[in-house]
């Protein structure tokens, strides 16, 4: 490996402590993070801008703080990613379409964007994304396909693909994605890099998505301590945003120390009748295996619920019709064909139909919150598959055709907001990664990832 390589793939934590003790600087760090762009991105299709001018700017600026002593917070001069949904001043956010006039003011950086500007950290780029971040795979008429770092011929996931492979590929050191059914975990399965859905409201969302309090926004990184370290950034209220949890305190760097020995896991091998690919299924097995030396109680067990994929796809196809209702039917036309599909569909749906999804997304939560009264934590495979061909939306000769089939574990807890995780837990025999699913009740974030931390530590992924 490089010494170029070498700098661009420190974590967070590990650039910070080279930062203070004068070893690196933000500028060589950009630099070489700017470097490895300049090598990957037109291969593998992370970014959709990259500002390198501004983010040196920015690093020389963290640098000079770091060299008076007086950094912004734990994240000056950490190079970080933004994904093409999230509003940043200064940048057009098109969210991979070509529906959005980039030639306009952006006056505005959304709460995530404002913490992490506050705290110093480098903002590098936008990362792709699906338009409108609608389905489980990176690709768009505007940005085109986003690969796999493992294999270019197969997808990284999405809607938060090009987050996880600037991660991944050492072309950002933290990235900030979006979760409205998976799409954070998803391609943090697929790529092999760490994903976590934080609680509904934990960090604020603004503006509001047409997905409403499906959509969460939360941290890609390459270790659990980095996750946490971003989340000590990110999860701060915002008066735009009605929903986000008042901050409760939680140092979630420090909470990452006790291990998991007490702890009641239940183990889901299975959620619904989706099929479990054999090497999949052995890993996740294998982790939860970890977690019973490690002092846990596990429990195997079917899933205490139905799989409520009729339920999601209610409130998500609506979702897709209230985003693309605005648009003219000349524009719409010229947007991704899937995504022009569910909306229609979703525009069909009478105001009965979404109330009872509703009612029934209540029903779900409740039986979930009952079931954490006696399991700490859930721990399922992140995905049933592993990546498959890119530029399609679901693998060839798969039943359905319709991204959410194959993701049986991810949006069961969008539906009930509760934080979910995905760790690295192994590779297939053809040398993909497979992810593992911590999954804890509302609010029990802190827990989520110290079970990550004392997992990744125990059984380290590199």
């Amino acid at each position: 490996m490089s010494q170029t390589s070498e700098i661009a793939l420190l974590s967070a934590i590990e650039a910070k402590e080279a930062f203070q003790s004068k070893r690196l600087s933000p500028v060589e760090l950009t630099q070489a993070l700017l470097q490895r762009i300049d090598h990957y991105n037109q291969r593998y299709n992370a970014y959709c801008l990259v500002d390198a001018e501004n983010a040196i700017a920015q690093a020389r600026a963290s640098e000079a703080r770091w060299m008076r002593g007086e950094p912004l917070g734990v994240l000056d001069g950490i190079p970080t990613a933004i994904k093409d949904i999230i509003l940043t001043r200064g940048w057009p956010t098109l969210r991979g379409s070509r529906a959005i006039d980039p030639n306009q003011d952006w006056p505005d950086d959304a709460p995530v964007v404002a913490s992490l500007r506050r705290s110093g950290a480098v903002l590098i780029g936008k990362t792709t994304t699906p338009e409108i971040g609608w389905k489980g795979v990176t690709d768009s008429p505007l940005t085109g396909i986003t690969r796999n770092p493992w294999d270019e011929n197969l997808t990284a996931g999405g809607s938060s693909g090009g987050s996880a492979v600037a991660v991944v590929l050492g072309l950002a050191t933290l990235a900030v994605g979006t979760d409205g059914g998976g799409s954070i975990r998803i391609p943090a399965s697929f790529c092999g890099c760490v994903g976590l859905k934080p609680t509904f409201g934990r960090v604020p969302v603004w503006p509001v998505s047409p997905f409403g309090s499906l959509s969460h926004i939360g941290p890609m990184t390459r270790t659990v301590a980095d996750t946490a370290l971003m989340m000590d950034v990110i999860a701060r209220p915002d008066a735009r945003d009605w929903t986000a949890l008042p901050n409760d305190g939680t140092n979630y760097s420090q909470a990452l120390a006790g291990g998991v020995k007490g702890l009641r896991i239940a183990f889901l091998p299975h959620i619904g009748r989706t099929p479990v690919d054999p090497e999949i299924a052995a890993a996740v097995k294998k982790a939860a295996n970890v977690f019973e030396a490690l002092g846990a109680h596990v429990e195997e067990l079917e899933a205490p619920f139905d799989d409520p994929h009729d339920i999601f796809t209610v409130l998500w196809y609506a979702g897709a019709a209230q985003a693309l209702a605005s648009y003219a039917p000349e524009v719409r036309a010229g947007m991704d064909a899937g995504l022009q599909e569910i909306a229609a569909e979703g525009s069909s749906y009478d105001l009965m139909v979404y109330l009872d999804a509703t009612l029934r997304r209540s029903h779900l939560a409740v039986k979930l919150s009952q079931f954490h009264e006696h399991f700490d934590l859930l721990l399922t495979p992140t995905l049933p598959i592993p990546a498959f061909e890119a530029g399609r939306e679901a693998p060839q000769g798969w039943r359905k055709d319709r991204w959410s089939t194959w993701t049986p574990f991810t949006y069961p807890f969008n539906l009930t907001q509760q934080p979910a995780i995905s760790v690295p837990c192994g590779m297939t025999t053809t040398g993909l990664p497979i992810g593992l699913q911590l999954v804890g009740a509302r609010y029990h974030d802190a827990l989520v990832l110290r079970a990550a931390s004392t997992y990744e530590s125990s059984a380290p992924m590199h």
